[in-house]
């Protein structure tokens, strides 16, 4: 693109940056060989006519999105193979660009993406259909449906959340009792609220869904276990006998996925139709349960770690969005007469967006460890190794809620920000929103999730007790804590990250007291929970924003960046750092922890931080390399040129496309002639 079709004011920005964008922009997608790459396959991507004639997604009905993501998903898929896609990299980048703002997480172990982002009908498919099969199914069951699914002859999804229970498992109330006679399962929604109700794709996609259901044998009760389900037919994709199965009508968003709901009376399954890789039921109906009861919850951790990631997707998009705009956009006078200012240059502005930025770096660093950790994770319960897993669960439900909830604040603040445009699709912003903020309630209700964290946190205060030692990141709750913060006027990372340390687990040790000071009163343990779940949350929630953010220093402190890249990035790190003890000033001093001296000191680093990071606030959200066609936002493109994107995009619009709307002839000509019209005789 030429630098004089780009907006001077936009333009000037990136001239005054104090590092190279390049430099960060590899250093986020890990080397120039790799950001070559994905531009490569951007530019081919953008250029395919097969996109360019699909009707702007604002501008459909919820059947055309539908519709279009079915498309989209064949093309790709061609595409594919076509292009010569590999890699984990390959994928994402390619899809990213042809599903805006549906950029989210991938396995190319499932040779698709998880879209979690406007997910495509056939996402959950590869995203946790196939993994439960590969995680939860023996040999002889992976060998029979793997290949099918893997073909798409088999289309699947999850059947899970009911519509009177989602994120408590052990409260779903669809039941698999067997029958030894026959050797067969028989499926049953035996109450309203049990029938199956959210699951993507499984209104009109898919054929198959993996159900939990409450699983009985001789009588008892063996809790919620896994069953491979068909539920249309494979030659004309009819609905089976005993289902009734359909879409559960218009969302907030998600349009392009047709969420439906299950309904089973009497549904006769064979036996192996039960995941058994850890638990089984034998023919005479004996039931062997698994070594671990907690071995299933890979394809949750998976999930839920992939959540993370689409927090940054998300609120890095808002961010590039609102930054761009607010460079571009001029308002108001500060001196009369004078030259309207950015409103960038105004100070509440910058308090508003330049926290979200550091967030949005913060949630990247936080997504990589995530996915790291996963991997890591998941090989060692497929050997067997199960230490990690309460602490890789806790982590994962807990920065599954945590990040989700920054992200869905932080997109409303950006929309916010670009005033009045922000509130029309035409800035990609309400369209990322809608996106982003079903996160805080799919796999997994946040407050449930944090309360999960929550949980696992008393338990290591109980060993802390106990003399135990501690594993990994939650070592810090057996730290000898500090009454008084080493913070002064240079307010060092190591400082900073004491003070979260202490914040932290000084709320653990104030939930942990407050239960047990009602349960030694006589109340009764779950009763004494329930009374001190406010203050769980708190601690939970402090945990989760202490790893964000000794996560980002460490990444920080190891960056392999040059020195201005670094310094900026160690700015951006401190402005997160600060910013989040002064939001949260009270959980800080409660206890004298802080001096007011000190939070003098915490405030005119902001305001000083703020002066650092506005000369390069377009250029960090440059650095995310996110291409205009992903964006898909008349106020965010590259250019600057949002007047004239505005205007077109105006134009574009259904109801412009006749001098003349029908609704003239219909109800407003007769408004204007009331004798000759029926609005008379009312």
């Amino acid at each position: 693109m030429s630098e004089l079709s780009v907006n001077p004011d936009l333009a000037n920005e990136r001239l005054n940056a104090t590092f190279d964008v390049e430099n960060l922009t590899n250093l986020i997608y890990g080397g120039p060989e790799k950001v070559k790459r994905r531009r490569q396959i951007h530019k081919v991507a953008s250029e395919d006519p097969f996109y360019k004639k699909l009707k702007p997604w604002s501008y459909c009905s919820v059947e055309e999105q539908y519709e279009n993501a079915l498309a989209k998903h064949n093309h790709i898929k061609e595409s594919i193979d076509k292009l010569e896609l590999n890699g984990f990299d390959d994928l994402y980048y390619y899809k990213s660009c042809v599903t805006p703002h549906e950029p989210g997480p991938l396995d190319v172990h499932y040779g698709m993406c998880v879209t979690p982002h406007e997910p495509g009908p056939l996402d959950v498919h590869y995203g946790m259909f196939i993994p439960t099969i590969e995680q939860q199914g023996t040999a002889e069951q992976k060998e029979k449906w793997l290949a099918s699914a893997y073909s798409e002859e088999i289309k699947g999804t999850y059947a899970q959340t009911e519509m009177g229970h989602g994120t408590f498992l052990r409260g779903l109330e669809t039941t698999a009792t067997y029958d030894p006679k026959t050797k067969e399962f028989i499926l049953n929604s035996p109450t309203l609220t049990s029938i199956k109700y959210w699951p993507a794709a499984l209104g009109k996609t898919t054929n198959h869904c993996v159900v939990v259901a409450q699983l009985f044998t001789q009588g008892t009760c063996h809790g919620i276990h896994t069953f491979m389900l068909q539920t249309r037919s494979l030659v004309d994709h009819s609905v089976l006998p005993g289902i009734e199965v359909g879409v559960i009508g218009n969302k907030f968003g998600f349009g392009t996925n047709d969420n439906g709901y299950l309904k089973l009376t009497n549904v006769r399954i064979p036996r192996d139709n039960m995941l058994m890789r850890y638990s089984k039921v034998l023919e005479d109906g004996t039931y062997i349960k698994p070594q671990n009861s907690k071995v299933s919850y890979g394809v949750m951790v998976y999930v839920r770690s992939m959540i993370v990631k689409q927090a940054f997707s998300a609120l890095a998009e808002a961010c590039v969005i609102s930054i761009r705009y607010s460079a571009v956009r001029r308002q108001s006078e500060t001196v009369p007469g004078g030259i309207e200012p950015q409103i960038l240059d105004y100070q509440t502005q910058q308090y508003r967006l330049f926290p979200l930025l550091a967030t949005a770096y913060a949630l990247y660093f936080a997504g990589n460890y995530m996915s790291t950790a996963y991997s890591e994770g998941s090989q060692k319960i497929e050997k067997g190794q199960l230490e990690e897993l309460p602490q890789l669960h806790a982590l994962s439900a807990g920065l599954k809620a945590f990040t989700s909830y920054a992200a869905s604040s932080g997109v409303e603040v950006c929309r916010i920000c670009c005033g009045g445009h922000g509130y029309s699709q035409a800035s990609g912003l309400p369209k990322i929103y809608v996106s982003v903020v079903p996160a805080c309630t799919y796999e997994g209700e946040n407050t449930v999730m944090m309360l999960q964290v929550a949980r696992y946190l008393m338990k290591c205060y109980k060993d802390k007790q106990q003399g135990s030692q501690l594993p990994g990141f939650v070592s810090y709750i057996a730290e000898i804590p500090q009454k008084r913060s080493c913070m002064d006027e240079h307010l060092s990372f190591s400082c900073l990250v004491k003070a979260y340390k202490h914040r932290a687990a000084r709320l653990i040790e104030a939930a942990a007291k407050q239960m047990q000071s009602l349960i030694q009163s006589g109340s009764p343990a779950h009763e004494a929970w329930n009374k001190s779940s406010v203050q769980l949350l708190w601690a939970a929630n402090a945990h989760c924003h202490l790893f964000c953010v000794q996560n980002f220093v460490e990444n920080i402190e190891r960056s392999s960046g040059d020195s201005r890249t670094n310094e900026v990035l160690k700015a951006v790190c401190q402005l997160y750092s600060i910013h989040g003890i002064l939001e949260n000033l009270g959980e800080f001093i409660h206890d004298g922890f802080l001096s007011g001296q000190q939070i003098d000191y915490l405030q005119k680093a902001m305001f000083k931080l703020f002066e650092i990071i506005r000369p390069n606030a377009v250029a960090l959200v440059d650095a995310f390399d996110i291409p205009d066609q992903v964006l898909q936002s008349c106020l965010g493109r590259y250019d600057g040129q949002v007047y004239q994107a505005l205007y077109d995009y105006a134009r574009m619009a259904p109801m412009n496309q006749t001098e003349i709307h029908s609704t003239y002839y219909t109800h407003l000509r007769p408004l204007m002639n009331p004798l000759t019209s029926n609005y008379s005789k009312l």
